[in-house]
C-alpha cells in the first residue's frame, strides 16, 4: 500500500523541471570513487528553487541507499551547540553520543545537506575552522542559501581546491514551458506568464496555482497582488527605514542604480509621502544605502551599477505600481530629471548608454518592451565608417536586401560617406549599421538611383514642402549582421542611435524611416510618435518597404520628449496618449509667415482678430506655451485642437502678442534701428489714429515714416521668421 510520504515524493518528482546540469554534477561526485570536491555551494536569490533542488538530491542520495543528513537552517538556533544537537537528533545518536565522531569515522559515501544556510551565517566561521575538517573524506556537504561564499572560503586556498560555487539561476523559457505544460497552464497564456516570472520557479508555480483555482482568467500581474507580495517576502524580508524602500523601488524603477543616480532620486522632496522628512538624503547618507542594496542577494553588481534580476524587479514594479502608483509615477519623473541633464552633459559612447538608460523608464509599456533588449550593456562599439568596412556592409545589404539594394547603398556609400554609422563587435567586425541619407543636398541623379530616397522626397514637396536652412533625413539602410532588422542588441543600439541623431542635428524638419516588416513595429514607432506614410512606401527587387515619418517642425524634439513624458508609465491595459503635444501645429512657408506677421501688427490690440492668425498654431508660439504649462506643471495647457478652450486660446494669443512686442522691442537694442521701432511702435503697438497721425508725432515726413515702417516690418518679420525655424 503507498504511504502519503511516497505520494508526496512521487508529485515533487513529477513535477521537478530542468536543472540538467545542477544534477549531472551532483550525481557524478556522488558516484565518484574519490569526491571531485567536498564542499557544493549553492546560491541564488529566494525562490529561485534551491530547497527543491537540494530535496531532488535527498532523493537521488536514498534512491542510491547513501547516508543522508537533511539541516533545515531555519530550524537551527545559530549556536555550535544547537548544530550539534540537531545532527545528534537527525542521526538517532544517544545524548551520550557525538556526531562529529561518528561522521568522521565513517568510510562510506555519505551527504550532508544544509539549506537556507544564510539562516546560520553567526556559523559560518564554526563550521569552516571546526566542524568540516574533521569530517570524513568520503563526506559531501552540500550548503544552499542566497548569499554566495564569504570571502574567507574564497580566500582559503585549501576550501578553494575543495569547494565547488554553483549560482542557481532561473529556468530556461523551454524548461519554463514545459512545467506551464506538466501544470496544464493553457499554451495561450505561456507567454504573459514568462514576460512575469523570467523562468523565476517561485513565480511559475504561484501562477500556476491560480489557474488551478480558475483556469478561465488571463494573467497579469497587477491583478494577482497576493502571488506579487509572497515573491516579495521571499526576496526581502524586511526593509529598514523609509529611504531603504524607495532606494530600493528606485532600483528596480531605473535600469542601473549609481550612487549619483540614486542622489538624484533622494534629493527631491518626498512630498508624495506626508509625515515624512523633506529630503531622505538628510536620514541617511546614499552611500549607506547604496551599500545595502549591493548586499541583496537579488541584486546584482555590473561594471555600470547595481540592478534587480528580472523577476525581482518585476515584482517590485507590480507591488509599487498597485500599492502606490502615485509615487510610481514620481519616480520616473524623478529619473527622467536625471537623465535629461546627463544628455546635456555626455557625448559619444556615455550620452548612448544614458539614452538607453532613458529609453528603459518606458519598458513597463508593451508596445516598447518587445522591441529593445534591455541587458545591463552591450559589448558593441559605435564607430564612424573606415574604408575597409565598405564590403563587410554592401555583403549585408545584399544577403538581406538583394544585389539591386546593395548597388544603392554604394551608390550613397560613395556621396555621403560621414551619414554611415557602424557597431563594432570585440574584434572591432562590423556586427551592424545605420546609414542616414540627407535629402536636402542630394542631387536630382542621386534621387533617381534610389526609390526610397525618390518617394521620400516627393513627399516633402507635396506636403511638407522644406524651408531655407531646414534638412530631412531618411534612415536608409539599417540592420545587424546577423538578425538583420530583428528585435536585437545592435537592433535596439541602431534605434538609441536615431534618436541620438535627430536630437543633435540642426534644422532638422523631418525624418522617414523604411522598415522591411513595417507592420511587426507599428506599435512601437505610433508609440514614439511616428506616423506610417504609405505614399512614401516604396519596392526594390521585389521586396517591399513600409515608410514611417515625423515632422520635427509641428512636434519638436523637446514636444516629443514631453510626449513620451506621458506615455512613460503606461502598461498594456492602459490607453497610450498619441495626441502630440501643441497639436495641430501650422508649417508655414516663409511668404505664408511674413502674411502672418503683418496681419499679427496690424491686428495688435484685437484678440478677437487674432485668434484666426495662422501664428496662434506656430512652433514658436506652442513652445512658449509649452515652457509656462510645464513650470506649472499642467502638460495639458499645451493641447491646441480645433476647438480650444476660450481659456488656452487666451493664453495662445497673449504668447502671440509678447513674442511680437519683443522682437518689436528688440530693435531698440541698436542705435541704427531706433527709428525703425518707433516707427512701428506708433503704428501697431500704441498707435496713432492713423498713419499721418503717427508720421506728425515722429516729426517725420510721411515718406520717410512709411520708408521706416516697412524696413521696420522686414526686421520684425526676420526676427520671428529666424526664432520659428531654429
Amino acid at each position: 500500500m503507498t504511504s502519503l510520504l511516497q505520494r508526496l515524493s512521487a508529485e515533487r518528482n513529477r513535477r521537478f523541471v530542468g536543472r540538467g546540469r545542477e544534477v549531472e554534477l551532483f550525481l557524478d561526485a556522488i558516484a565518484s570513487r574519490e569526491l571531485p570536491f567536498h564542499i557544493l555551494h549553492i546560491f541564488g536569490p529566494g525562490g529561485v528553487g534551491k530547497t527543491t533542488l537540494m530535496q531532488q538530491f535527498l532523493r537521488f542520495c536514498e534512491r542510491s541507499k547513501i547516508s543522508t543528513i537533511y539541516v533545515e537552517g531555519r530550524n537551527v538556533e545559530a549556536a555550535p551547540e544547537s548544530f550539534v544537537s540537531t545532527l545528534r537528533s537527525l542521526m538517532g545518536l544517544n545524548e551520550s553520543d557525538s556526531p562529529l565522531d561518528v561522521l568522521a569515522q565513517r568510510q562510506e559515501r555519505n551527504v550532508i545537506l544544509i539549506d537556507t544556510y544564510e539562516a546560520i551565517t553567526q556559523l559560518d566561521e564554526w563550521l569552516r575552522e571546526v566542524f568540516l575538517p574533521h569530517l570524513s573524506v568520503n563526506t559531501l556537504i552540500v550548503i544552499a542559501g542566497r548569499n554566495s561564499p564569504s570571502s574567507a572560503w574564497c580566500s582559503d586556498p585549501g576550501w578553494q581546491a575543495l569547494m565547488h560555487t554553483l549560482p542557481l539561476r532561473n529556468l530556461t523559457p523551454e524548461e519554463s514551458q514545459t512545467y506551464l505544460t506538466t501544470r496544464h497552464i493553457p499554451t495561450t497564456q505561456h507567454q504573459a506568464i514568462l514576460d512575469f516570472t523570467h523562468g523565476h520557479p517561485l513565480a511559475l508555480s504561484l501562477v500556476a496555482e491560480v489557474f488551478a483555482q480558475g483556469k478561465e482568467i488571463s494573467f497579469q500581474a497587477e491583478s494577482a497582488p497576493n502571488i506579487v507580495k509572497t515573491l516579495l517576502s521571499r526576496f526581502i524580508k524586511e526593509v529598514p527605514t523609509p529611504a531603504h524602500r524607495i532606494a530600493l523601488e528606485a532600483c528596480a524603477v531605473i535600469r542601473l542604480t549609481t550612487e549619483a543616480a540614486l542622489n538624484q532620486i533622494l534629493a527631491v522632496p518626498q512630498n508624495t509621502l506626508a509625515g515624512e522628512a523633506h529630503s531622505l538624503g538628510e536620514i541617511l547618507d546614499v552611500h549607506d544605502l547604496f551599500e545595502w542594496l549591493r548586499g541583496l542577494s537579488f541584486i546584482e553588481s555590473g561594471q555600470l551599477g547595481l540592478f534587480p534580476h528580472d523577476l525581482a524587479r518585476e515584482v517590485l514594479i507590480a507591488d509599487l505600481r498597485w500599492r502606490n502608483s502615485e509615487f510610481y509615477t514620481e519616480l520616473h519623473h524623478r529619473a527622467r530629471q536625471y537623465y535629461t541633464k546627463r544628455l546635456g552633459q555626455t557625448q559619444g559612447q556615455e550620452k548612448h548608454r544614458v539614452l538607453v538608460d532613458y529609453i528603459f523608464l518606458h519598458r513597463d509599456n508593451s508596445a516598447i518592451r518587445s522591441c529593445f533588449t534591455w541587458g545591463e550593456e552591450s559589448s558593441l562599439l559605435t564607430d564612424s565608417l573606415r574604408e575597409t568596412d565598405k564590403t563587410a556592409l554592401l555583403g549585408m545589404v545584399a544577403e538581406y536586401e538583394g544585389e539591386e539594394s546593395a548597388k544603392i547603398a554604394d551608390h550613397w556609400l560613395k556621396r555621403q560617406p560621414q551619414n554611415v554609422v557602424v557597431f563594432r563587435d570585440l574584434h572591432s567586425e562590423p556586427a551592424g549599421f545605420a546609414m542616414m541619407v540627407a535629402l536636402q543636398t542630394a542631387t536630382v541623379e542621386d534621387l533617381s538611383a534610389d526609390p526610397g530616397a525618390l518617394a521620400s522626397w516627393q513627399y516633402l514637396q507635396t506636403h511638407a514642402p522644406l524651408r531655407p536652412s531646414e534638412g530631412a533625413t531618411i534612415f536608409r539602410f539599417w540592420m545587424a549582421r546577423d538578425t538583420y532588422q530583428a528585435v536585437s542588441p545592435t537592433q535596439s543600439l541602431i534605434f538609441i542611435n536615431f534618436v541620438q541623431y535627430f536630437q543633435k542635428t540642426p534644422g532638422l524638419a523631418y525624418t522617414f524611416l523604411p522598415c522591411a516588416q513595417a507592420d511587426s513595429w507599428t506599435a512601437m514607432l505610433n508609440y514614439f510618435d511616428l506616423t506610417r506614410l504609405s505614399e512614401t512606401d516604396f519596392t526594390v527587387e521585389g521586396r517591399h518597404y513600409g515608410v514611417y515619418g515625423h515632422d520635427w517642425r509641428i512636434v519638436s524634439p523637446a514636444a516629443w520628449q514631453e510626449i513620451l513624458a506621458r506615455k512613460e508609465v503606461t502598461t498594456a491595459g492602459e490607453s497610450v496618449d498619441n495626441t502630440s503635444v501643441g497639436e495641430p501645429l501650422l508649417v508655414l512657408s516663409q511668404p505664408e509667415f511674413v502674411e502672418a506677421v503683418q496681419n499679427a501688427l496690424r491686428n495688435f490690440s484685437c484678440p478677437d482678430v487674432l485668434q484666426n492668425n495662422p501664428l496662434v498654431r506656430s512652433r514658436s508660439v506652442s513652445e512658449q506655451v509649452a515652457t509656462k504649462a510645464s513650470m506649472s506643471k499642467s502638460p495639458k495647457d499645451t493641447q491646441l485642437s480645433d476647438n480650444p478652450s476660450p481659456e488656452r486660446l487666451r493664453e495662445r494669443i497673449n504668447v502671440l502678442q509678447n513674442l511680437v512686442k519683443q522682437a518689436v522691442e528688440s530693435l531698440q537694442s541698436s542705435p541704427r534701428d531706433e527709428k525703425l521701432y518707433r516707427a512701428v511702435y506708433r503704428t501697431y503697438l500704441n498707435p496713432a489714429p492713423t498713419q499721418e497721425q503717427a508720421a506728425e508725432l515722429l516729426d517725420l515726413p510721411f515718406s520717410t515714416y512709411r520708408r521706416h515702417l516697412k524696413a521696420g516690418m522686414t526686421k520684425v518679420t526676420d526676427i520671428l521668421w529666424q526664432r520659428e525655424i531654429s
